[in-house]
């Protein structure tokens, strides 16, 4: 009998020892972006956690925080550096203050295309930036997307570089955007977005620049009748997760979040890109002109603001960067 009770009790001491592990093996990942949540990012966002969690048979789960629910996009970013958020996706704007090499990211009229963004970023970038990120606890999954920017203005069609001489336009306060409607012979302005249609409506500024989304979104169309297709700065979000919980999962864990990254921001980009021409058609239809100015002029154009990107991120990044580009052009 006795013998009988110290089997039951060992076993009962095993099964709690093996449910403890169990426990313990189980991972839950706190995923914070800032994309609302009817946006390409978040179904990317969802899609990816779904797949995870499936392939780890539920060791992997996730919570996510979307459209700036835990802060903006730098808090956010400084918060997945210090452990407190397990994962994020932040653009070049915000991760270049941690590597000046995303700067270059961001310098205007660089990429031809969104496929020569891809190759560049997807290859020899994510290599070049890889140990950058590591020093502040980041290990970068994949590039996910977020897209080529526009300009719109209420004076003139925009033909050529010289029809923005003179325009005064609002941009965001990085510099690789004031750098370039300076280099244009534009007056740059800073007004917050959430002022930005009152501003464009009162003529405190002529023009802005915006992905096309965030064009027909906002509704600047009603303010601005001229749009040109100058897709002169490219950004995307980079899909990071903190290095000290990465080193503590499995290998084959790691593979699947890997994998699963790369497909989801494969999944975003094929969203945006076929947005892009239902958002075009639909300003059309509202009235707005399109131009499509020759980009090799503009290109010809941004040399001062090359400069002023170039001592901002490193003359020797700015060079290694532009290489990797005409690499993969």
């Amino acid at each position: 009998m006795r013998k009988r009770l110290l089997s039951c009790l060992l076993l009962v001491v095993l099964l709690v020892a093996s449910f403890s592990t169990l426990v313990q093996a189980k991972v839950v990942i706190r995923f914070a972006h800032f994309t609302p949540e009817d946006h390409p990012g978040h179904l990317a966002t969802l899609r990816f956690a779904e797949n995870v969690t499936k392939r780890t048979n539920g060791e992997i789960t996730f919570e996510i925080y979307p459209n700036n629910e835990l802060g903006a996009p730098p808090e956010v970013l400084e918060q997945t550096i210090l452990g407190v958020i397990d994962m994020s996706t932040p653009t070049q704007g915000s991760l270049d203050k941690y590597s000046k090499k995303f700067a270059v990211v961001m310098a205007p009229f660089v990429f031809d295309s969104y496929e020569h963004a891809h190759a560049v970023l997807d290859g020899p970038f994510a290599q070049w930036v890889a140990a950058d990120l590591e020093k502040h606890n980041l290990v970068l999954l994949s590039t996910w997307e977020y897209g080529f920017r526009q300009t719109t203005n209420s004076v003139r069609p925009i033909n050529s570089v010289k029809d923005l001489a003179g325009l005064s336009m609002r941009t965001p306060p990085e510099i690789q955007f004031v750098a370039a409607f300076e280099a244009a012979g534009c007056k740059v302005q800073q007004i917050a977005f959430n002022e930005l249609y009152l501003a464009l409506q009162q003529g405190l500024v002529h023009g802005q620049e915006n992905p096309l989304s965030t064009i027909l979104a906002n509704k600047l169309y009603e303010t601005q009748p001229y749009l040109a297709i100058t897709n002169h700065i490219y950004s995307s979000q980079v899909h990071v997760i903190r290095k000290d919980l990465w080193d503590r999962l499995t290998k084959e864990q790691q593979q699947i979040i890997k994998e699963e990254s790369i497909a989801a921001g494969k999944y975003m980009r094929e969203l945006v890109m076929s947005q892009e021409e239902d958002y075009l058609n639909k300003l059309i239809e509202l009235g707005v002109k399109v131009t499509y100015p020759d980009i090799a002029e503009f290109r010809e154009a941004m040399q001062p603001a090359y400069k002023v990107i170039s001592n901002y991120a490193g003359a020797q990044n700015m060079k290694e960067f532009l290489e990797m580009v005409e690499r993969c052009r």
